[in-house]
């Protein structure tokens, strides 16, 4: 397991916390969807999990070591982070911003070797936008600005990524090809690819992993283990709304 936190308890308030008691596993080689509701804290997790901010109680341990007692250097070559916010960087182009991710490696003056070149050409192709590379940033829709993040996470080379609702300003088919490029990055480089996301279809279809978390319930495992389970149907906690297990899909009185 890359990473373990056992006992979490996450929010900003230890009289109000958001959510407690977590126990969970990231493992190198499998993609985990976080599905639930909005305002359930699903990002409040993945910020905790990343180190930006501090859980209320609980450890969080990556390859066995405390991820509090990690240097800013060794965090940022261990987890990559790929928020849901808009990019504010439309003076760089899509070739600068993706060098970015490079910044653990390349020292104080941020000087890119030729390796360091050919491996941001490599993220920048493998999402989808090579002819963009020249591109400034500020020239292109959500969607692109989305695969320009997670291309920068890519380049970053950590073993662990961390993506807020990644498909979020995608169309249906960009939605499907971001998932498949993610479950094949984790099963062909291991790394352990955890994403938040309302797209539950493609998640039941292409998650090694579920994490549900919806009010005061959070169940984690198998993704055909939690199909089953029938954790699913009170996922949204809409009683018209119930997920048959039968079908794979959601469906409504």
């Amino acid at each position: 397991m890359l990473l373990t936190a056992e006992n979490l308890t996450i929010g900003y308030s230890a009289q109000h916390p958001v959510a407690a008691g977590l126990s969970l596993t990231l493992a190198k080689g499998q993609l985990t969807s976080l599905l639930g509701p909005n305002g359930v804290g699903k990002s409040t997790l993945l910020r905790t999990l990343s180190n930006l901010q501090r859980p209320l109680s609980g450890s969080i341990s990556v390859n066995g070591t405390n991820i509090a007692s990690l240097t800013a250097s060794e965090l940022s070559r261990t987890i990559a982070l790929v928020l849901t916010d808009r990019v504010s960087a439309g003076g760089l182009t899509v070739f600068e911003l993706v060098s970015l991710g490079r910044q653990p490696y390349t020292g104080f003056f941020g000087r890119l070797t030729a390796a360091d070149k050919e491996l941001v050409i490599k993220s920048i192709t493998d999402v989808g936008i090579a002819a963009k590379s020249e591109c400034h940033v500020s020239e292109l829709s959500d969607g692109e600005r989305q695969k320009v993040m997670i291309a920068k996470a890519l380049a970053q080379q950590t073993p662990i990524i961390i993506l807020d609702e990644p498909t979020a300003f995608l169309d249906a088919a960009a939605r499907v090809e971001v998932m498949l490029l993610l479950r094949r990055l984790a099963a062909e480089s291991q790394k352990a690819i955890l994403l938040s996301t309302h797209d539950v279809d493609t998640a039941l279809q292409l998650s090694d992993n579920l994490w549900l978390m919806s009010g005061n319930s959070f169940h984690c495992g198998p993704t055909a283990e939690l199909v089953s389970s029938g954790h699913l149907d009170n996922l949204f906690g809409n009683g018209r709304v119930h997920f048959d297990a039968q079908s794979g899909r959601f469906v409504w009185e």
